[in-house]
């Protein structure tokens, strides 16, 4: 039996909202889903010591390389280039996380979904 309560609710009012909004909770989970996967893909990179310590990673916050110039390697200064290379990795996930921000970002809208990235 049909009522004007029941047409409200499935055809034209909360449950049909419902759907829709569950539709797109599920695309936008498509679209987070394909942003978090092409992070891997998103290089960024860190210099410090005047060059002498370069770090490359990726916008899934992955060290892919470290690079020391030889002159960084002298003994009386281990920790200065002890310090250069925090100082590198640390700005290079800085950069990562960033990267990743502005990648999500575009699919949220800007909103901050937190434990999302």
């Amino acid at each position: 039996m049909r009522t004007e309560l029941y047409d409200l609710v499935t055809h034209k009012g909360v449950f049909m909202n419902m759907q829709q909004m569950m539709k797109q909770a599920q695309a936008m989970q498509r679209r987070l889903a394909d942003a978090q996967a092409k992070l891997k893909d998103i290089t960024v990179s860190s210099s410090t010591g005047g060059g002498m310590v370069k770090v490359e990673g990726t916008a899934d916050g992955k060290i892919t390389s470290i690079t020391l110039d030889p002159e960084a390697l002298h003994p009386d200064d281990v920790e200065l280039l002890q310090d250069s290379i925090l100082a590198a990795v640390n700005d290079c996930l800085a950069s990562a996380s960033a990267a990743a921000n502005q990648q999500m970002g575009a699919v949220t809208g800007g909103m901050n979904i937190p434990g999302l990235f």
